[in-house]
């Protein structure tokens, strides 16, 4: 056991990297595991991605992203089958679901799209072993990204199904700022639901684009002791991605920004995951 048996790199903190050389990086630091993201996937293929994950001994917590399934027609659960045919061969045991925006004005039905399609694409990840985890975004993100803001509302969605088909991310950026978190991911707990816990940090000021507000754990306001406790004492015993859109981390020595992550994370992180352990 090491400070970094459950740390995982995310392929999207290390933008410039290929899926190899993430891959290489995450063992070269000591890391167990990668999230990997389906473009890193596409650009190397599957079968030399699998190979590429089995010379380096790197496991795959989470391929990124299925989802927006919001649009008022059914194109995208085709490429969601097809991602999730892809997790299951690279061993990846959760799909994240980024579940899309407001294609019109009309919010509630745009939810409900969103119900029905989870619902028709469940037999598939059940059959391919892969769970559909549902990831809520921050409520900025409402528009265009994601029509589900707080791990209630994902909870909720999951709610139909089993807890083996569907569960939920818990997204340090987009829950740190929920006063029902606590309860939340306790519920989530109790369920057997949560799928993910990643970190990064809030920073204010935000960025011009908000999708690149991301910073690294320390750089920001979120408090990730009270949060990694409560994530902990839910039962959660799964791996901890760092997953970060900034770009000047990604303009930065991919190694050097891994290993600021590591002292970030035995800094901030992992003291919480003793609590309730």
């Amino acid at each position: 056991m090491t400070d970094f048996d459950r740390l995982s790199l995310n392929t999207r903190t290390t933008e410039s990297w290929t899926l190899r050389e993430a891959v290489e990086g995450a063992a070269a630091a000591g890391l167990p595991a990668v999230g990997l993201w389906r473009d890193r996937l596409a650009e190397a293929g599957i079968d030399e991605a699998v190979k590429i994950l089995h010379d380096n001994a790197i496991r795959v917590s989470s391929l990124c992203r299925g989802g927006f399934l919001t649009d008022h027609d059914d194109a995208a659960l085709d490429d969601n089958r097809r991602a999730l045919d892809e997790a299951a061969a690279v061993g990846a045991p959760e799909l994240i679901i980024v579940a899309g925006g407001m294609p019109d004005r009309d919010l509630r039905s745009a939810r409900q799209r969103l119900a029905d399609r989870i619902a028709e694409l469940v037999p598939h990840a059940a059959e391919r072993g892969v769970r559909l985890a549902l990831e809520p975004l921050h409520p900025m993100y409402c528009a265009d990204r994601a029509v589900i803001s707080t791990l209630g509302q994902a909870l909720a969605l999951a709610a139909p199904h089993p807890a083996a088909n569907v569960g939920v991310v818990v997204d340090a950026f987009h829950v740190w700022w929920d006063p029902d978190v606590a309860d939340q991911i306790a519920e989530a707990g109790r369920q057997g639901r949560i799928s993910s816990y990643q970190v990064c940090d809030w920073l204010v000021p935000i960025a011009a684009d908000p999708l690149l507000s991301r910073g690294m754990m320390g750089d920001g306001v979120i408090d990730f002791g009270p949060l990694t406790e409560q994530v902990t004492a839910a039962g959660y015993r799964g791996d901890i991605e760092v997953e970060i859109f900034n770009r000047e981390i990604w303009d930065a020595d991919p190694a050097t920004v891994v290993e600021t992550m590591k002292r970030r994370y035995r800094d901030l992180v992992l003291p919480g995951l003793a609590v309730g352990a």
